[in-house]
């Protein structure tokens, strides 16, 4: 016989666990497995991006993309799109690949932030060998995507790779 809470699509459940208890606190309505504490977590984390909020801390949102794609067991290609005021409108899963490479095209990634009306962008990768130094191809495919966005006034603040809790800035690193 089926759980009744298969039935309910994971955000709907998400919510029916959480339970506001006051002064910036939470409690669960019932025990949840690791999974589910990690997508009730990640779902929290999220909210803190939603459009009203801006990015305004670098390590902050490092340890929001680590929460994101540490896990990954194959490489993932994201972006964050910004309006002009830095403020996110969306993170998009945009290319999935294998355990050490991922394509990304560039039509396809500007297609995307002209859809989502994005003025900037926040690149991200994952590199599921846990070591975030970036490669040459992900040095030749930033230069290929800040020069392509650049033609229609889209401005690319950063490419960050996460290796499972660490990740690199390449902005950072003068890469960009």
């Amino acid at each position: 016989m089926s759980n009744s809470n298969d039935l309910y699509p994971t955000a709907i459940r998400q919510q029916s666990l959480l339970i506001e208890a006051g002064d910036g606190k939470y409690q669960l309505s019932e025990p949840v497995d690791k999974e589910t504490m990690y997508e009730l977590m990640l779902s929290m984390i999220e909210q803190d991006y939603k459009r009203e909020a801006t990015i305004t801390s670098p390590e902050m949102l490092r340890k929001y993309l680590s929460l994101k794609l540490a896990k990954k067991e194959h490489e993932v290609f994201a972006i964050i799109f910004l309006d002009n005021q830095h403020s996110v409108i969306a993170y998009k899963e945009m290319f999935m690949g294998t355990i050490d490479g991922a394509s990304v095209y560039p039509r396809e990634v500007v297609k995307s932030c002209l859809s989502h009306n994005a003025a900037a962008i926040i690149m991200v990768h994952n590199h599921p060998s846990g070591i975030p130094e970036p490669s040459e191809s992900d040095k030749l495919i930033t230069e290929r995507l800040v020069n392509a966005l650049g033609f229609v006034d889209i401005r690319v603040l950063d490419h960050i790779i996460v290796g499972g809790t660490e990740s690199v800035s390449m902005a950072e690193r003068g890469l960009i």
